[in-house]
């Protein structure tokens, strides 16, 4: 023993031994600039990935406010079939921006360029047509649960993607993971309680029916996209992402010739359009972006906060904007999901 501890010490003595070998012939300056270089470097690093965090966490609460505060009188005097429509051109639009940067720092190359092969492309509908689907629901919600409840309720798509992993992706999940499922599904129903009324639930079943039928088209199209963009890794992200918006313009102008084609002729396509209609369709083009780039520039622990973050931060506005009482319950319960979110994420780490 006594022996294992003198040659670690001699290893460690040599170490920096050899270190101070290395510095020997460079001038202090160079050391100095050096070290101001790195922590220059952590420092941008450190901002940019706060900044990032910072974004997330508004406009994932903000999100279902907006949604909400646009409307009137209880109805919304917009489209949403046409809001929904210029979301989608935004996402587009800020895709063939950040193209058009690569092209011109990279140029164009095989992986990044907008010509494609039938075979490639005749993917993207499903996943179009399911988030097509899920959005628009996702209006509708609201006539059931306000928007404190929708955050919520929107964790049900952690345990819907979840399974659709294990059953189409074959990935197996952890015990922990299957922890944080059940403990999710307490959470919901926890904060969903009400002790005011004879109802349980605040939230009716209608309201819970459409909130795990979103769960499972926002899970099933977000595995789908994954396996299109893993299928073909070295392919810019942002052409994919170009053709599955393009698809979704096509989609929901299909959903706006079906739904509202004579209101949109009559009254004109951006009729009952509000300040608060533009920064709704602002924020769920955005949305999508934030959460690329916090996968790019932070991780997936920092999508985790901001979510639950985000489901405390839309109860406490909607405390002062629409008049939601923050009860005992719902803190309780959404304490829970937050720490079931948590779980979900460290039980992926560990697997």
């Amino acid at each position: 023993m006594e022996y294992r501890k003198l040659k670690d010490e001699d290893n460690d003595g040599g170490g920096g031994a050899g270190d101070l070998e290395s510095l020997r012939g460079k001038p202090p300056s160079a050391i100095t600039v050096s070290n101001v270089s790195s922590n220059s470097r952590d420092k941008s690093k450190w901002k940019r990935k706060s900044m990032v965090t910072l974004a997330l966490t508004v406009l994932t609460s903000s999100q279902a406010i907006l949604i909400v505060w646009s409307k009137r009188a209880g109805k919304y005097e917009y489209s949403v079939t046409t809001a929904n429509f210029m979301v989608e051109a935004l996402k587009c639009a800020l895709s063939l921006a950040a193209l058009a940067r690569i092209w011109r720092n990279e140029g164009v190359t095989e992986d990044n360029r907008l010509s494609t092969t039938l075979d490639e492309v005749i993917v993207y509908p499903i996943p179009a047509a399911l988030y097509l689907v899920k959005n628009l629901l996702q209006y509708y919600i609201f006539a059931y649960v306000d928007a404190p409840g929708y955050q919520i309720l929107k964790n049900f798509n952690i345990i819907s993607t979840g399974i659709l992993y294990r059953i189409i992706l074959k990935k197996k999940l952890s015990e922990i993971q299957w922890a944080a499922f059940i403990l999710l599904c307490c959470g919901c129903t926890t904060a969903q309680l009400n002790s005011n009324s004879d109802h349980v639930l605040q939230t009716p079943v209608q309201g819970w029916m459409m909130a795990i039928v979103m769960a499972l088209l926002s899970g099933f199209a977000g595995v789908y996209t994954e396996a299109i963009i893993k299928k073909r890794p070295s392919r810019n992200i942002n052409v994919q992402n170009f053709w599955l918006y393009v698809f979704g313009m096509a989609f929901n102008a299909v959903a706006i010739v079906i739904q509202d084609f004579d209101a949109v002729m009559n009254k004109g396509f951006f009729h009952g359009y509000s300040f608060i209609t533009v920064l709704m369709i602002l924020n769920h083009a955005l949305s999508g972006i934030a959460v690329s780039m916090v996968m790019k520039y932070a991780d997936n622990i920092v999508k985790v906060y901001s979510t639950s973050v985000a489901m405390l931060l839309t109860a406490v506005v909607s405390v002062f904007l629409f008049g939601f009482h923050l009860s005992l319950a719902f803190f309780l319960g959404s304490t829970v999901v937050s720490v079931s979110v948590y779980l979900h994420s460290a039980g992926k780490l560990q697997r």
